[in-house]
């Protein structure tokens, strides 16, 4: 059962994460290509842009520009 971790900032349309969910799972599914779809296990971990940081400058930051 592969377990698929996607960290990231926060999404919070709920259309768009069972979409990245589907399109991760079915990409996972064709690269190992002998696992069922239904074995895959997908998480998304959401990050605050005030906990991200990216070339030493937090992204809330960045935003902002």
């Amino acid at each position: 059962m592969p377990v698929i971790i996607v960290e990231g900032g926060k999404i919070t349309d709920p259309d768009k994460k069972r979409n990245l969910i589907a399109k991760i799972t079915d990409a996972a599914c064709e690269a190992y290509g002998t696992i069922p779809k239904q074995a895959f296990i997908v998480i998304i971990k959401e990050n605050d842009a005030e906990n991200i940081g990216s070339g030493g400058e937090c992204l809330a930051d960045r935003m902002k520009k």
